[in-house]
């Protein structure tokens, strides 16, 4: 694994994303499931479980695992367990992992377990599917259904009219992979990604929620990351939206402003609009600075000379 790729955050994004839509998840990947299910009942989210089953095994544990209990509107299963995995990398072992959960969670409850696996690596032939083992006329063997990310390369167009917040997730995820050797072109396609969300015209609460998973997963390094905090900012200015803090480090700039413009008032009097304007176009470090020289300021003229000196970076 290269070290961009390290960068890149599959799994937390992943298990978000589960944790918010769980029914657009199967909605999107396998209707069959989404369609028999009893959604007049919430599903419940069994991470505890999960945790006694992982726990055990010689495998990796992989955090975007989840385990529902979800109501059939087939009376003959009160209700079964939903095994998900989330599969970034090839795995050599990870039919058998898949096999291993599977009969782990049916130990648990005796209840009849569903895996379903998507395939999240960047080969095309890599596609597994099931499980087996045969000795002495003894047999055992596990099938389940996959989703392969890769396939939804050649739908993109799909993807893009989707109102699924699967397929957005599923173009981030395709377009992290792509990127994992240049961050530039990963930075060019988060912002349209992002963009994208404005022009779906999705609620906001949608936006915040898609926005923290997208960002998340695309990680960026730090000056990409402010290059795309600059651009978020004119988006919203440009098409007076209100200002929604999507992510941890635009949150924690406006804070440090707010905090700096408060200190400033208290210090040398109430600053005019054009002073606010420029400080807002600082980055954090500089804010950080600015926190520190105005404990010897004494007068405007003093905030003037700092900010010529310190908004051109």
């Amino acid at each position: 694994m290269t070290k961009n790729e390290i960068t890149a955050n599959y799994d937390e994004s992943w298990k978000e994303a589960l944790n918010e839509y769980f029914d657009s998840f199967l909605s999107f990947f396998f209707p069959v499931a989404y369609k028999a299910i009893d959604w007049t009942k919430p599903p419940e989210s069994l991470d505890k479980e999960l945790q006694q089953i992982t726990a055990s095994s010689a495998t990796e544990k992989r955090i975007a695992d989840k385990l529902y209990k979800v109501w059939l509107l087939d009376k003959t299963q009160v209700w079964i367990l939903i095994h998900i995995e989330i599969q970034s990398q090839y795995d050599v072992d990870f039919q058998e992992r898949m096999y291993i959960y599977n009969y782990r969670a049916f130990d648990l409850y005796h209840k009849f377990v569903v895996g379903l696996a998507i395939l999240g690596d960047t080969s095309s032939t890599w596609r597994p599917n099931s499980y087996h083992q045969a000795m002495l006329d003894c047999e055992l063997s596990l099938k389940f259904p996959i989703a392969k990310l890769l396939d939804y390369e050649s739908r993109w167009q799909e993807l893009e009219s989707s109102d699924n917040p699967f397929a957005i997730i599923v173009m981030a995820h395709l377009k992290t992979k792509a990127t994992t050797g240049n961050l530039s072109e990963r930075e060019q396609w988060k912002w349209t990604l992002i963009r994208g969300l404005y022009e779906r015209g999705l609620t906001k609460e949608k936006i915040v929620n898609l926005f923290k998973i997208i960002d998340k997963m695309m990680t960026l390094p730090k000056e990409l990351q402010r290059g795309l905090v600059a651009k978020i900012k004119h988006l919203e200015e440009e098409n007076q939206m209100p200002f929604i803090s999507p992510t941890e480090e635009l949150a924690m700039e406006r804070g440090e402003q707010q905090l700096i413009i408060r200190q400033l008032n208290r210090r040398i009097g109430e600053i005019k609009s054009s002073f606010i304007d420029t400080i807002r176009t600082l980055t954090i470090d500089k804010l950080e600075l600015l926190g520190e020289a105005l404990l010897d300021f004494s007068s405007i003229t003093d905030l003037e000379q700092w900010l010529e000196s310190n908004s051109e970076f």
